[in-house]
């Protein structure tokens, strides 16, 4: 199979996993967000270090930088926060805001580049970035409140991204690190609830156990496809493939969860898929003429 075609593949699965998490999260009830959050830093730590044992793949960990360190830190409370208001998200009956805030994390990163690194935003991108501003607006009409979780997921997961891409650092090794982290808080909280009889782990019969067991797993699969989709085929790709998620976490709201989307709220999703289709048709676009340029460059300098 040809390599690309592979990563296709890869990315599909990643994306696919990532949008069916809506069912995924109310089979772990009754444990609460925090709980579950909790299991999925300590299993997804265990599962990163099996795959690293099995690969004999430590000597990175010397290699590490102390700038490298405080910046997968930083990147591990920001996952948090997004790992903990998601699940609290799709376990309160907000599917279908979380989703939003995935459909809407494109048009952040971009404002991102705009406000810290300066980056300058051709016409269409300004569009964008103004119908998912107009978008937020309407939707914040018609729930009465900013949505709150979309913005909170949206800006947390894009800000992720930053510091893992100024990190620098492999997927398993860099989640290795980040679940690190995390760890004393995370097993503090779960010896807590357990000595207090508030926790769900191993009070609610050996299936409920064993699924919250595989949060670990369930985090570092889609992972390591995504990691061999990116390395595989071209970021305009990766940026099609990402509209998975959030389309399937929609679909899982509206079909599965029966939330109710009024008049007004459709209007808000229908601004921001314009705006994606604007935002994503313009990427392409610079995508198209980047490679023609690439193609012709070298014909202009053998004249």
């Amino acid at each position: 199979m040809p390599e690309s075609r592979r990563g296709v593949l890869y990315g599909i699965a990643a994306y696919s996993i990532w949008g069916l998490f809506p069912l995924y999260w109310p089979l772990l009830k009754p444990a609460g967000a925090v709980e579950i959050l909790a299991h999925r830093m300590v299993w997804s730590l265990a599962v990163v270090v099996a795959i690293l044992a099995a690969r004999r793949h430590w000597s990175w960990f010397r290699s590490l930088t102390r700038r490298q360190f405080l910046l997968l830190t930083v990147a591990a409370v920001t996952i948090a926060l997004n790992w903990g208001v998601y699940i609290y998200a799709v376990n309160s009956g907000h599917v279908i805001e979380s989703a939003l805030g995935y459909f809407i994390n494109p048009l952040v990163t971009v404002l991102f580049g705009v406000v810290i690194f300066r980056e300058r935003l051709r016409t269409l991108q300004w569009a964008a970035v103004g119908l998912g501003g107009l978008a937020v607006i309407v939707l914040t009409l018609d729930y009465g409140r900013p949505p709150w979780i979309a913005l909170i997921l949206a800006t947390s997961f894009g800000a992720y991204g930053l510091f893992k891409k100024a990190a620098q650092v492999g997927s398993a090794e860099s989640l290795t690190i980040e679940t690190l982290v995390l760890l004393v808080p995370a097993l503090t909280y779960l010896i807590v609830i357990e000595g207090n009889g508030t926790g769900a782990f191993g009070h609610q019969g050996a299936g409920h156990t064993l699924l919250l067991a595989t949060t670990g797993i369930v985090t570092a699969i889609p992972l390591m496809c995504f990691n061999g989709a990116a390395i595989r085929v071209p970021l305009s790709t990766i940026g099609l493939l990402q509209y998975i998620t959030p389309t399937m976490q929609f679909l899982c709201g509206v079909l599965v969860a029966r939330e109710v989307m009024p008049p007004s709220r459709w209007v808000g999703f229908v601004i921001v898929w314009l705006a994606l289709c604007v935002f994503t048709w313009d990427s392409l676009r610079a995508v198209r003429i980047s490679r023609r340029a690439d193609r012709t460059a070298p014909a202009l300098e053998t004249v």
